[in-house]
């Protein structure tokens, strides 16, 4: 049989400011293999989506192999892919309104929808937060624990992804079974603290260019062969598919529309506190040699715009810990010729939570998915 695939509607109180004390439907995508053999009692995994691409654009993508969340349904397991507010399928509060973003942003707008105005924004507040977003985690996660029956979830999480699984793993560690961080965020030195009153002023979204994502990418590819031919267009397809207000905006391609949040509390102590994270969360980290989103060079003299993979390997307390980089791979490594390798290490992770063997250790690994220990 082939892998079922099922949209379930998840009930949350939200506290997001923009909408908070309303209930509304968190969008959550099921993936599993009914196929004789599979094993009855799956390992149950929850993906989350970074900050600007809607989960089923970045874990689902239909194309060729490229569908992270079903090469995982198809070895046994039950997956799970949510949207926070602000971004996908979830609601998006205070982002229907193109006034909401810049000025530079609401002249992108044009010549659609029929009658904006540009203005100023009705809404002059950043819309989510890290304790909402947690909260909506948490929603999710205790969602899948009664309805599957488990007491502890696998959690895959890319890019901003971080900012939420991280903090919460260190906070839930009886609800986390293990971390397979792609690409993470991490600014060790970061705040611990909101910077102010929430919510904090600002806009709640600003908006990208199917041009705005080919330009970024271009800047880490390595070599031609990095990225397959087409991508960038396949790829604005699934983002836009997930965008039913922005793909009716600007140009004929349409916007997206990125949420604007506000985050704190991910940070080298955050990552070290009470060793969790490599203890009873064992925790493996990935990412590509080419990714510049996820290491500042040089160093910013602001802390929370420095940022360091290796930062948050060494901050990480526990000795269950793995890192592995993967050669002539940028920061849109699920979308590039890499994408099985990290599809296989995720497998492996899930399954043996090692690699090579090995619980603990730096890692590089080749395209042909050579593997060799950093000393």
């Amino acid at each position: 049989m082939p892998v079922i695939t099922k949209d379930h509607p998840v009930p949350h109180k939200s506290t997001v400011p923009a909408n908070k004390d309303e209930m509304v439907n968190l969008f959550v995508r099921e993936k599993y293999d009914t196929s004789p053999g599979q094993n009855p009692e799956r390992k149950v995994v929850l993906m989350l989506h970074g900050r600007s691409v809607p989960v089923l654009a970045g874990f689902d993508l239909q194309h060729a192999s490229y569908s992270w969340a079903e090469a995982l349904a198809k070895a046994g397991h039950d997956v799970f892919m949510m949207d926070l507010q602000g971004s996908g399928r979830s609601p998006r509060p205070r982002m229907d309104d193109p006034r909401n973003c810049s000025q530079a942003n609401q002249a992108l707008v044009k010549p659609r929808p029929p009658g904006f105005t540009p203005g100023p924004a009705t809404y002059a507040f950043q819309l989510n937060n890290s304790d909402s977003d947690q909260a909506e985690l948490h929603t999710v996660v205790e969602w899948i624990r009664k309805e599957r029956d488990v007491d502890t979830v696998a959690f895959v999480g890319w890019s901003a992804a971080a900012f939420s699984m991280g903090p919460y793993a260190v906070k839930n560690p009886t609800r986390v079974n293990s971390l397979f961080l792609l690409a993470p965020i991490f600014p060790p030195d970061a705040t611990s603290t909101p910077l102010g009153p929430l919510p904090l002023p600002g806009l709640p979204m600003f908006l990208t260019t199917r041009w705005g994502v080919e330009s970024g990418w271009n800047t880490e590819l390595r070599s031609p062969d990095q990225r397959e031919p087409g991508m960038v267009e396949r790829v604005w397809a699934a983002i836009m598919e997930n965008d039913p207000e922005g793909r009716t905006w600007g140009p004929p391609e349409g916007l997206s529309r990125v949420r604007n949040f506000v985050r704190w509390g991910w940070n080298r102590t955050t990552a070290a506190q009470g060793g969790v994270l490599g203890g009873s969360v064992p925790v493996l980290i990935v990412y590509g040699d080419a990714d510049a989103t996820v290491n500042t060079s040089p160093p910013s003299t602001n802390p929370e715009l420095n940022v360091s993979v290796p930062a948050l390997y060494d901050a990480v307390a526990g000795s269950h810990k793995l890192m592995v980089r993967l050669a002539d791979a940028g920061h849109s490594l699920v979308w590039e010729v890499q994408h099985k390798n990290v599809h296989n290490l995720s497998k492996h992770w899930l399954k043996h939570l090692k690699v090579d063997g090995k619980t603990q250790g730096v890692f590089d690994m080749a395209v042909n998915g050579d593997l060799s220990p950093v000393s």
